[in-house]
């Protein structure tokens, strides 16, 4: 791999590489496309779909592969796995062209559990030169190699988590997570420590600290994931009140909820 990727996490479609997902047999309306990239494996599937488009002008050479996910140490930590296969492992699209990339799994999730993978999508550099806009043939130019990073949550027999109004669910199998959170100095530095002791992973947006009257926005976008039983820790670099309340968005909730600190 030539160079240090530049690495997104996908939320937005990219413009030149689009992202969707979508369950087998089932198709994504028109409406979801642009909409963050969360595919699921629910307990009674044994494959799901992400389907890549190429809006670009060039042909994408792309390498998929999917690693086990966890979360240690406060942070992201991926492991070689067999239990979800993506394929085909390469790709090529040409400019206007999809690629159906199947994620099919290997064996079942222990059931009330729920288990993170990571869809990593490596563009490979092309070795034909870039030809500048000019139509010069001499001109420096830098081709960047991009890196896209998907979660894929699987669950077993009992768990769920993801609304889908096309499926009946059994309420009683309603994956929540269960955050708390407290303020901690490490080094004469100050972090925000988020702990999840719930049966599912918590994806948190629009983050932000409401003292009194005022919010002060830590992160207005995404700001990460928690997985369950897992302690992330993000870094403060303004002072906190000791009465600072969090405020959140978790799983793209439609209101953002309100966390007083741990005692």
């Amino acid at each position: 791999m030539a160079g240090k990727p530049r690495h997104r996490d996908c939320q937005l479609a990219d413009p030149g590489l689009c992202l969707e997902s979508e369950r087998l047999c089932r198709s994504v309306p028109e409406s979801a496309r642009g909409h963050r990239i969360d595919p699921v494996l629910e307990a009674d599937q044994q494959a799901s779909a992400l389907w890549l488009e190429n809006r670009g002008t060039e042909t994408a050479n792309l390498q998929i592969r999917v690693f086990a996910w966890s979360q240690s140490g406060f942070a992201d930590q991926y492991q070689n796995q067999r239990e979800v296969i993506g394929s085909p492992p390469l790709a090529k699209i040409e400019p206007g062209q999809k690629q159906l990339v199947r994620l099919t799994r290997t064996r079942d999730v222990p059931p009330g559990q729920e288990l993170a993978y990571r869809i990593i999508i490596d563009e490979i550099p092309s070795a034909q030169p870039i030809t500048p806009q000019d139509g010069t043939k001499s001109a420096a130019a830098i081709r960047f190699q991009m890196r896209y990073s998907v979660p894929l949550f699987a669950y077993g027999a009992g768990l769920w988590s993801k609304e889908d109004t096309t499926r009946q669910r059994d309420p009683k199998g309603a994956g929540v997570p269960d955050l708390s959170w407290r303020k901690v100095a490490v080094d004469g530095k100050t972090f925000l420590e988020l702990r999840n002791q719930g049966a599912v992973h918590a994806r948190l947006t629009d983050v932000g600290f409401r003292q009194g009257t005022q919010t002060r926005p830590l992160a207005p976008g995404l700001l990460g994931y928690v997985l369950p039983g897992a302690v992330m820790r993000w870094p403060l670099t303004e002072p906190l009140a000791a009465d600072a309340t969090l405020q959140l968005r978790i799983n793209g909730a439609s209101q953002v909820q309100a966390l007083a600190p741990a005692r």
